[in-house]
């Protein structure tokens, strides 16, 4: 009994310190880096870091409704309570106006605020972690281009035990390592800016990818849907039913820079997405994106079971009185007012929630 206690205790310590050593490293580094005195930003360097914060849609999460732009408090819903955007501007208080460059680059790297503490993956550093730290620096010096708002960062609304520092740090263990982009040789410069965009920066897998149980992205599965608040982000593989497979290239684009096109239209969250984030990205960036999510694998086909004819009587019935004098009888739709929803990728996805 002894003996399998003491080899119970032996392996929580290695494990407890696995979690530690997954959790805090690279530290060292980042502490004296933080050191540095800062450099003066140009003004080159801060209209990069305006376009990259465009292309991350930071305001869209940092800004609450109607309130002052990266000024923080909006409330992101996640599986397991609110966790709230905190104020990027650079007020020294309640802001990053001390936040150095290495700590910046901390908080996207490694998921680690200025005074250490865990960050929670509703701030989407699994993908972030990608981002170079030019782009990073880039972007601290937008930020610090801002005016500054005094407003106080609110607290998270999470129930316990994921409202405790030790239970998130299991969670990083588990489904988080720090990352760079490897550029793939045997690509185009096009694919890998596109896997850049899609991966790292514009984190379009923080949505659109399913995630088990604990809140990890399924392994796999990526690009192929995923719940997201009151929304479901849908299957933007090449899948020809459910996804973007019958799309054309042009059609991609222009969803992406307008926010509809013959097919669909976005609202809700990604409506906010093309708004605040795509409709702003240059066109070599939106072709990059578009080629390489184009080259992704498509999610596996779904069978469709089979209706009865009382089934499709009583659809019909429903289709002619609620939905055939918007959509058409035939629901091909009208172009840019109402799309159509023969063979439509949102009305096959996997959940109906959208």
């Amino acid at each position: 009994m002894k003996r399998l206690l003491a080899v119970l205790v032996l392996v929580a310590l290695v494990l407890v310190g696995a979690v530690w050593a997954l959790n805090f490293r690279d530290e060292d580094k980042i502490a004296a880096d933080a050191a540095a005195p800062t450099t003066p930003a140009s003004a080159e360097l801060v209209a990069r870091g305006a376009y990259l914060a465009r292309a991350g849609n930071c305001m869209g999460c940092h800004t609450a409704r109607g309130g002052v732009p990266y000024a923080g408090g909006r409330a992101i819903a996640t599986p397991f309570g609110n966790v709230h955007a905190p104020n990027l501007t650079p007020d020294a208080s309640t802001g990053i106006g001390q936040w150095s460059e290495a700590h910046f680059w901390r908080a996207l790297h490694n998921g680690r605020s200025r005074d250490g503490r865990l960050l929670y993956p509703a701030f989407p550093y699994p993908n972030y972690t990608q981002i170079t730290r030019a782009d990073s620096d880039a972007l601290l010096a937008y930020l610090r281009s801002l005016p500054p708002t005094a407003q106080a960062n609110r607290p998270h609304e999470l129930g316990f035990p994921f409202d405790q520092q030790a239970a998130l740090a299991v969670w990083r263990a588990l489904y988080f390592r720090p990352a760079q982009q490897v550029v793939d040789a045997s690509r185009s410069a096009e694919w890998n800016r596109g896997a850049y965009l899609v991966e790292g920066l514009g984190h379009c897998q923080a949505c659109h990818t399913p995630r088990n149980l604990m809140g990890g992205v399924k392994k796999g599965e990526a690009f192929r849907g995923g719940a997201f608040d009151t929304w479901f982000a849908p299957d933007i593989t090449p899948n020809a039913r459910v996804g973007i497979g019958n799309w054309k290239r042009e059609e991609l684009i222009e969803f992406l820079r307008a926010g509809d096109n013959a097919h669909s239209a976005a609202s809700g969250e990604m409506g906010e997405v093309v708004g605040f984030s795509t409709s702003q990205m240059t066109d070599g960036d939106l072709s990059a994106v578009v080629a390489y999510l184009g080259d992704q694998p498509a999610s596996p086909i779904m069978d469709i079971t089979a209706a009865g004819e009382v089934q499709l009587l009583q659809g019909r019935a429903i289709w002619q009185d609620a939905c055939a004098a918007c959509h058409r009888e035939e629901a091909v739709g009208v172009p840019r007012y109402f799309p159509p929803l023969k063979g439509n990728a949102n009305l096959q996805q996997r959940d109906p929630t959208t």
